[in-house]
């Protein structure tokens, strides 16, 4: 009989022995099952997660010679998945949808239309169910990485379009913008987003949320790029229309962002002051005017005694998620009772959206009906309205502030204007502050496309200059490609500290510094890594560095005088202990480390 035999024989009886038989038996399947999830996200997080399946079509035979230039020739471009290819089956974000969907017979009108012009279109990319939803979190195919802020989700729906374009991965992307799906997560991710007029672009071969609102736009982090995007969907005229340009900011709107936008309020006026064809800027009161000019709208107030003048827009988000809900019921409602008992297999804000009942539909659609009439009145042929894109910085990844009613309901004020208006609109990425991507959206009346993206890509270098020399007046960091790979390799250098990984982690934050060495965080991080690494006088000098930039830097106090303690100089990391608590009369390892030198000193 073997050992092991013998052992269990003897022990039969004993239910101890058997509880750490289980308990050894667990531990087997956990680390079996981690290992197993570690392998599918390192296999899911290729590319940044943004691709629900890769593949490649090339664009259609170059023209002779003699001919003009295909206008996109050699650039790459990727479509969400809610685009009909040929041969593929259009997933829609559900894995239920795509088993019960036999592959498309013809390619989207879109998807053609690019092929040629010249573009290759590399795969499909992950979009959030059934294109509902703003977060960019999709329960069956993950949540794609946000290439600028890895900590934070990359915006919805069309998520995995934004985060190929942010990635580099594409030249451009198309996608969906119901309200607010391409300009939420071009603003997330710190790329350009365009929303067309509504009805401007073909939805022939794209699969439908609400045919009222559903528009197609298109991602790229160059200007001109996304202009000859444009100039190829929307079958424009390489002719430039000369006319005067009337910059109108919605002050009001400013005020209700939560992100320091005010203040780039001023590096536009100041980019326009000296360019032709502009004239003075304008300021008005956004929500008055759509109150005084929308009367349908009253009809659907909550209440008669509004508490603040921008309800006017939570009411005007509400027609817009109406709408919405009314559409995609009568779309799909069919095919999600065909379900039966795997409801499950579909989100809970479908089944409640299919199971609502929409009242007074008439009335929904006048209000979209008076709401292009009374921009076509605000900005005629000229006007260009500036609005912060969103009310609040990117949501932390696994926070239940997604979810949040507030989040929501700023969010949609801000992006119901466009959609309910029809209007066009484009994000436009201005940089960085406080760690978030800032962006601002230039908004002209239905039909003037052209309009709009001729105004960007003549502003647009003048406005980054301004930006750039305009700091001490606008506390926005540079904007250039610096900045952005910098950010990404301290993000890189957090997720090697967070796995023990010292020296993987300086390397990182080192990199990082070379690109911006004016960055408190960069200096006070490597600080952090030099001290794991006991590299003492290292991690001192780090966080002198990050006190001349920043004198109220509590974590470089702490950090330099555990450094100083290691090295023996117990008075001066005394100093640096009482200095935090002089900031932080609270910090409970500042006034533990004090107590502590307080003693060796005595």
């Amino acid at each position: 009989m073997s050992q092991s035999l013998k052992l269990i024989k003897e022990h039969a009886s004993n239910p101890k022995f058997w509880l750490v038989i289980g308990v050894g038996v667990a531990g087997i399947v956990v680390l079996v099952e981690t290992r197993r999830r570690t392998r599918r996200n390192k296999t899911h997080k290729q590319d940044f997660g943004a691709f629900v399946e890769r593949f490649e079509i090339l664009p259609f035979p170059q023209l002779p010679p003699s001919a003009a230039k295909q206008s996109l020739s050699a650039l790459t471009f990727a479509i969400n998945e809610t685009f009909d290819v040929k041969d593929y089956v259009t997933g829609f974000g559900n894995p239920a949808w795509k088993s019960t969907h036999k592959a498309a017979e013809k390619t989207a009108l879109v998807v053609t239309a690019l092929l040629k012009s010249g573009a290759t279109c590399v795969g499909k990319t992950v979009v959030d169910e059934f294109s509902f939803g703003i977060s960019g979190e999709n329960k069956y195919y993950g949540t794609p990485t946000n290439p600028r802020m890895p900590s934070c989700t990359p915006g919805g729906s069309s998520c995995g379009s934004a985060v190929a374009v942010a990635a580099g991965l594409v030249d451009f992307a198309v996608g969906t913008d119901t309200i607010g799906c391409v300009r939420i997560p071009a603003a997330f991710c710190g790329i350009f987003g365009f929303r067309p007029s509504h009805g401007a672009v073909s939805t022939i071969g794209v699969l439908p949320n609400a045919q009222s609102l559903d528009t197609i736009g298109w991602f790229a982090c160059d200007p001109s790029i996304l202009h000859r995007v444009g100039h190829v969907l929307l079958k424009l005229s390489s002719v430039e229309t000369k006319r005067s340009r009337r910059i109108i900011f919605a002050d009001d709107l400013f005020q209700l962002s939560t992100i320091p936008t005010q203040r780039t309020i001023h590096v536009i006026g100041k980019a326009i002051e000296n360019m032709s064809g502009y004239q003075d800027p304008k300021h008005l009161n956004l929500c008055q005017y759509i109150d005084s000019k929308v009367p349908s709208l009253r009809l659907h107030e909550q209440s008669t005694h509004r508490q603040n003048e921008t309800s006017i827009l939570k009411t005007l988000s509400s027609v817009m998620l109406s709408l919405q809900g009314y559409e995609f019921k009568t779309n799909y409602e069919e095919w999600v009772k065909s379900l039966k008992f795997k409801l499950g297999r579909v989100s809970d804000h479908v089944i409640a959206t299919i199971s609502t009942v929409y009242d007074n539909i008439k009335a929904l659609y006048k209000v979209r009906t008076e709401m292009r009439g009374a921009f076509q009145s605000l900005l005629k042929d000229d006007g260009i309205l500036v609005i912060p894109t969103v009310a609040d910085g990117q949501l932390k990844l696994n926070t239940t502030k997604g979810f949040s009613s507030e989040f929501h309901d700023r969010t949609f004020a801000l992006s119901s204007i466009a959609s309910v208006s029809g209007c066009c609109q484009v994000t436009i990425p201005l940089g960085y502050h406080d760690g978030g991507c800032v962006s601002v959206s230039f908004i002209s009346f239905h039909g003037a496309d052209k309009f709009l993206l001729d105004a960007v890509l003549d502003i647009y270098s003048t406005l980054r200059e301004q930006v750039s020399v305009g700091s001490d007046l606008v506390s926005l960091p540079d904007i250039g490609p610096n900045m952005e790979t910098s950010e990404l390799l301290k993000e890189k250098g957090n997720a090697a500290f967070k796995e023990r990984q010292w020296s993987k982690a300086l390397s990182y934050y080192t990199e990082a510094i070379k690109l911006n060495g004016t960055n408190t965080t960069y200096y006070c991080n490597r600080a952090a890594a030099h001290l794991k690494l006991g590299c003492f006088q290292h991690a001192a000098e780090d966080c002198s560095k990050a006190i001349l930039l920043d004198k109220k830097n509590v974590k470089a106090y702490l950090r330099r005088g555990a450094a100083r303690e290691s090295l023996l100089c117990y008075e001066e990391a005394l100093e640096d202990f009482k200095h935090a608590l002089v900031l932080e009369p609270q910090n409970r390892d500042a006034s533990l480390a004090e107590k502590r030198l307080r003693k060796l000193m005595s």
